[in-house]
């Protein structure tokens, strides 16, 4: 079969794409912007990219056109495609049709850490022989790709809430139909299309209903709305993790089940959400087999996520890093994990792009300036897109931080603000303009 896929260079779409081309399918597609490093590992997989929706892509003759969630009406190649009678499908239907079907899928649910987790957990089953398919929001250091195609009855995939394509508003991840699942966490994020925490608790709670019996819930025990969730109606097998009735970790790393000792936790990931996340993969995979001791014992051996606290380079004594966290949660997570590493009087730059749909509406503007508290300065850019006063909302920091509106003004300033030694942490959930090269070539040629 051939499929043309419409926004391939998401993540997601990449991935689905990935595991097409794996399945025996020929696999073409098209993007805004085609784009590495997505672009990279597609051209590396055979897949011909077209830039832009130009009609001329039909002339293809797919038999198949999926469409990824960034595509809306009034996209000149879907208006088409409609006119035409053509069939189309979303990414995660296709995926639940085509590859799904005879899997024991173990979804990563939650607000926040699904990449991080699924990583963690795709490790852990692959370092036990059980050689899981996958497909992450990320690329996995371990594995250096996003999405694998096996033959094991294995398959990780992160379980994304927002919504799956133009026409499907559902959760995409109520399509994956798993039978473990980890509920990681819950808040209140993509105020572009929830209304509130309760109708994300709603999306959870489809999720969790359709599990049998025999399926299995890995669940945060300090979160409330995840036990909203349960309340709602759940029918399959619940375990704890950071509660005393489950899976607990101290600071320390020993990792304990139902107050028994299973082992100490050495992994090189950053923070207390860390050591979190990697508890609830090791509750996940001891579920479907994995030795407790075997799946601690990966940990020394995990490799990161790109783009999670990720160490990009080093320039005149700075060290700039990259993560992905734009909700202020993950933003003061992040600060924090990388906070508890550093030593004697190093400082921390914080440099933040406000870029997701709900940080561009100003949702949770209020919220970051707490957030951000942990960093000695903050340098934010305020992009022309962003609908709210950036230098406003961020003046509880005072003198602490710094609101640009180049990305130029905003190498120029936190090279300024720094001295060997010190740490300059990137947050975006884009690629920030290329800041971080931007950042160590200011640093190396003040060297």
């Amino acid at each position: 079969m051939h499929i043309h896929i419409l926004g391939i260079c998401g993540t997601f779409m990449g991935g689905v794409a990935q595991l097409a081309v794996a399945a025996g399918h020929r696999v073409t597609g098209c993007d805004a912007h085609v784009y590495p490093p997505m672009s990279d590992q597609l051209e590396a997989a055979g897949i011909e990219l077209i830039e832009g929706y130009g009609l001329e892509q039909l002339q293809l003759g797919a038999d198949m056109y999926v469409i990824g969630n960034a595509i809306s009406r009034g996209n000149p190649l879907l208006e088409a495609i409609l006119d035409r009678g053509l069939p189309y499908t979303s990414g995660p239907q296709w995926l639940s049709e085509a590859v799904l079907q005879q899997k024991h899928v173990l979804g990563v649910a939650g607000t926040h850490g699904k990449t991080t987790t699924a990583s963690i957990l795709a490790w852990i089953l692959d370092y036990a022989g059980l050689n899981p398919g996958f497909l992450i929001g990320g690329v996995p250091q371990n594995f250096s790709h996003s999405a694998r195609l096996t033959p094991s009855r294995y398959f990780v995939i992160e379980a994304d809430e927002y919504d799956t394509a133009f026409f499907d508003k559902r959760s995409k991840f109520v399509h994956y139909r798993p039978r473990t699942v980890i509920l990681n966490n819950l808040e209140f994020d993509h105020a572009d299309i929830f209304s509130d925490l309760a109708a994300i608790e709603r999306q959870f709670h489809h999720l969790v209903r359709a599990m049998p019996q025999t399926a299995q819930i890995v669940v945060n025990a300090q979160c409330e709305p995840l036990a909203r969730v349960l309340s709602m109606g759940c029918y399959s097998k619940v375990v704890d993790f950071d509660g005393p009735e489950g899976w607990t970790i101290d600071v320390g790393g020993e990792v304990r089940f139902k107050g028994e000792v299973i082992g100490l936790l050495d992994m090189p990931l950053m923070g207390r959400h860390n050591q979190l996340n990697t508890l609830a993969a090791i509750a996940a995979a001891v579920e479907v087999g994995v030795k407790p001791t075997v799946a601690i014992e990966a940990m020394k051996h995990f490799g990161g996520v790109k783009r999670r606290l990720e160490v990009k380079g080093c320039e005149d004594g700075v060290t700039v890093l990259d993560d992905f966290a734009h909700h202020p949660t993950a933003i003061r997570e992040t600060i924090a994990a990388l906070r508890q590493k550093m030593t004697g009087p190093a400082r921390m730059i914080a440099v933040l792009e406000p870029r997701s749909n709900t940080m561009k509406m100003g949702t949770m503007k209020a919220q970051l300036p707490e957030s951000l508290m942990g960093a000695d300065h903050v340098v934010c850019y305020a992009a022309p897109t962003l609908s709210w006063d950036v230098a406003d909302a961020m003046s509880p920091l005072g003198e602490k931080v710094d609101v640009l509106h180049s990305i130029d003004e905003t190498v120029a300033v936190t090279v300024s603000k720094c001295w060997p030694g010190d740490f300059i942490l990137v947050m975006s959930n884009g690629g920030f303009g290329g800041i971080h090269g931007k950042l160590l070539e200011a640093l190396k040629a003040r060297a």
